[in-house]
């Protein structure tokens, strides 16, 4: 691990700078799991949590990487108790899970698993997760289903963060959806959150005392607001107006099929479903990777405007940027890893 110091324009994706540190994958890993052991995660599940904290951060991702650890400690949730994840209703086609008040991390990652095993077997899987919280970046999940040849969609519904045109207290979550198309050339990942600003960022600017853009967040009295603690007390409006309220009122209804009223009887609640199908179910020639990959290249080959270098497809820098991460290194605000070390 190095401190950071002023960097060069032309050096790492991620400059160096005076409140910055500077950490290998092997040790911002190791930090992550030290401080979720010290919150009572056994080995294996701090593993599974960590694994996608660090593709998190190396896709680009900062604020859902290692800070998200705060957000579990001071979430109420994780000093519940906890139960077994259970199977609660299973055909060969779908499953529902009873999360047990475990963390997202876990207990989605679990659902991928069965998932893929399902769709693999059958053809296609809906598996849903109930009585869970702080799942994560659903690309992670979905790039995980599509590496074994499955189209996937997954969408994550939460408790209220984000306000309906109009209102001034939050209704609905920030509810994320993900689509992922197996390609000749890999994974292809759409992943995009409904609010303007998702609620790790929110929590991230909290934690280092940043005011938030104008525009998007109210305080709990519905008076708008810069102050990222005011905000989590009310909440943030939708992305593009009444199309992201839209796809955030689609997404907080498809919750409801992944269980999320089940547990304490409130439809606006947690909720974690995956739909995952073998492309070969609709195209039995087992053409649609090859023309996947046509359709990304076409638009690629697209004509540009004066000025633009290259156009780009959904997923294509964060892949990208990955693979360059690794071996520069991750940068980290100093809060947050000193808040970790101090865990």
């Amino acid at each position: 691990m190095t401190t950071t110091s002023a960097g060069a324009a032309s050096g790492p994706l991620d400059p160096d700078r005076p409140d910055g540190v500077r950490m290998s994958v092997e040790e911002a890993t190791s930090l992550g799991k030290r401080a979720l052991g010290r919150l009572g995660f056994p080995d294996d599940e701090a593993a599974i949590i960590v694994d996608q904290l660090i593709d998190n951060a190396l896709c680009g991702y900062r604020f859902a990487s290692l800070p998200r650890i705060l957000a579990i400690a001071g979430d109420e949730k994780s000093r519940r108790a906890r139960r077994p994840i259970e199977i609660v209703h299973d055909t060969p086609a779908s499953a529902l899970l009873d999360g047990g008040n475990n963390v997202g991390y876990v207990a989605v990652y679990r659902a991928a698993e069965i998932a893929i095993e399902k769709a693999k077997k059958n053809g296609i899987a809906s598996v849903g997760v109930y009585d869970s919280y702080y799942s994560g970046r659903n690309a992670y999940y979905v790039e995980k289903v599509t590496r074994e040849g499955l189209f996937c969609l997954h969408i994550a519904s939460a408790k209220p963060r984000v306000l309906p045109i109009g209102g001034a207290r939050p209704a609905l979550g920030t509810n994320p959806l993900c689509f992922g198309f197996p390609s000749v050339d890999g994974p292809v990942v759409f992943d995009m959150g409904t609010a303007s600003l998702m609620w790790g960022e929110l929590l991230l600017h909290a934690h280092l005392g940043k005011p938030i853009p104008d525009g998007i967040g109210f305080d709990a009295d519905g008076n708008p607001s810069t102050d990222a603690n005011k905000v989590i007390e009310g909440g943030v409006v939708p992305f593009g107006d009444h199309r992201g309220y839209g796809l955030a009122f689609a997404v907080q209804a498809m919750g409801l099929l992944a269980g999320a009223a089940i547990p304490r009887g409130q439809a606006q609640d947690y909720g974690f479903l995956f739909i995952a199908m073998d492309p070969k179910l609709m195209l039995p020639g087992g053409d649609f990777e090859r023309q996947m990959s046509d359709l990304v290249r076409g638009i690629k080959a697209t004509k540009r405007r004066p000025g633009v270098d290259e156009i780009r497809i959904p997923s294509e820098r964060a892949f990208r940027e990955r693979e360059r991460r690794r071996t520069e290194g991750l940068v980290f605000d100093r809060a947050v890893v000193e808040s970790l070390e101090a865990l």
